[in-house]
């Protein structure tokens, strides 16, 4: 799952939340300000109120849309492969791509994911939960693709398991002391590429 790199400046308003994710996953939802997220963005506190109404919609937006990226991303490759008769391995290589660029690139977001998905009204999180659960089935129509012998069963708690792996970079040593991105990278892509097969080999 290749995302193409962005050219232009981020947006005011992703910025507000590039840096509210940070926050909030340093400090917790109810441990930062309004005042505090906009003073990291160069702007007042209440000049926030003219992009988002609070810290409310700000955590919704980051947690639905980080679901709605993966998602959209994921269905991008399959659609992609399907026009490209490419082989399910193919396919499984990209979002597993696609999912390491968003575990290394966005660990304050699953940080947030962990800790606050409970603070959101319960429209966005079914919302969330909705899109999550397409996601997986996404991945494990692809694994049992690549992997004909696994069982449903099999290969769904090997995708969950996986995802286990992926989003643990939260907890990996500070970024400045891993081995690099693109050696990070391969070495996740591996393990769970060997996850898969693993379980393959087991059944």
């Amino acid at each position: 799952m290749t995302t193409t790199a962005r050219t232009d400046a981020p947006t005011r308003r992703e910025q507000i939340l590039k840096e509210a994710a940070r926050l909030f996953a340093e400090r917790g939802f109810h441990g930062v300000g309004v005042d505090e997220i906009g003073a990291a963005v160069g702007i007042s506190g209440p000049g926030l109120y003219r992009h988002f109404p609070g810290k409310d919609a700000m955590l919704a937006e980051l947690l639905v849309g980080i679901s709605e990226r993966l998602l959209t991303g994921g269905k991008r490759c399959a659609m992609e492969r399907e026009k490209d008769s490419a082989p399910p391995e193919a396919l499984l290589d990209a979002l597993i791509e696609g999912h390491i660029d968003f575990a290394l690139d966005d660990r304050p977001l699953i940080t947030l994911h962990d800790r606050e998905l409970d603070r959101l009204r319960e429209s966005d999180r079914k919302l969330v939960r909705q899109l999550q659960r397409q996601y997986v089935e996404l991945w494990v129509e692809t694994v049992r693709e690549a992997y004909p012998a696994l069982a449903e069963s099999d290969a769904r708690a090997a995708v969950h398991a996986v995802f286990g792996l992926l989003n643990s970079t939260p907890h990996l040593a500070p970024a400045g002391s891993l081995p690099g991105r693109t050696a990070t990278a391969d070495l996740l892509h591996r393990l769970a590429r060997g996850a898969f097969a693993a379980a393959a080999d087991g059944g």
